[in-house]
C-alpha cells in the first residue's frame, strides 16, 4: 500500500508527510477473542516537523517494524480507568467502535508514536532569542539575556 502525502490525516498542522507512506503486512482478527484485531507489518515514509528549539522543518525518515493492537469498544473495555486498574497488555492496546478500523488511522497513529517526542533539527540546534526572536543558528542578536527565578521573589522583599 502507497499513500501519497496529504492522504493521512496527521491532525498536527507542525507535522507533515514529504514523501509517499509505504506499508506492508497483515491484518488478522485474533481468534479466541471478541474482536481484537492485529496489525502486523512494515512502514517508510519521511516526515517533517517544527523544531521544537528554532521552529524551522526538521526531517525525520521512518523505517520501521510495527504491531498494533485493537479491541471493540464494548463490556467496558476502553473505558476511562486508572492507570493501576489496568492490566499489562490492555496498556498497549487501542479500542474501536463499529465494524473496524479505518487502516490509515492505524498507520497514523504508528507515525506519530515513532515521532520522537522533542523534535530538533540538529542536537546542537540553538533556539530562538528569548529576547528579540531571532534564530541563533542563522545569526547571534547579541541579546543579554538572564535566567530569572520568580519563584524566590517575594523573599526578596522580607526584612
Amino acid at each position: 500500500m502507497e499513500l501519497a502525502p496529504g492522504e493521512v490525516d496527521y491532525l498536527d498542522e507542525k507535522v507533515r508527510q514529504t514523501t509517499p507512506l509505504k506499508a506492508s503486512g497483515k491484518v488478522d482478527l485474533v481468534s479466541d477473542t471478541l474482536g481484537e484485531i492485529r496489525f502486523k507489518g512494515h512502514l517508510t515514509v519521511a516526515m517533517e516537523a517544527a523544531c521544537d528549539r528554532c521552529l524551522e522543518p526538521a526531517a525525520y525518515a521512518l523505517d520501521s517494524d510495527f504491531e498494533l493492537f485493537y479491541r471493540p469498544l464494548s463490556e467496558g473495555y476502553g473505558e476511562e480507568v486508572k492507570l493501576n486498574d489496568l492490566e499489562k497488555d490492555e496498556a498497549d492496546m487501542g479500542f474501536y467502535e463499529g465494524e473496524g478500523v479505518e487502516l490509515n488511522d492505524v498507520l497514523r497513529e504508528y507515525v506519530l508514536l515513532a515521532l520522537p517526542m522533542q523534535r530538533l533539527c540538529s542536537e546542537s540546534c540553538k533556539g530562538v532569542c528569548p529576547a528579540c526572536g531571532q534564530n541563533r543558528n542563522q545569526q547571534q542578536c547579541g541579546c543579554k539575556t538572564t535566567a530569572v527565578d520568580d519563584r524566590w521573589a517575594a523573599l526578596k522583599q522580607l526584612q
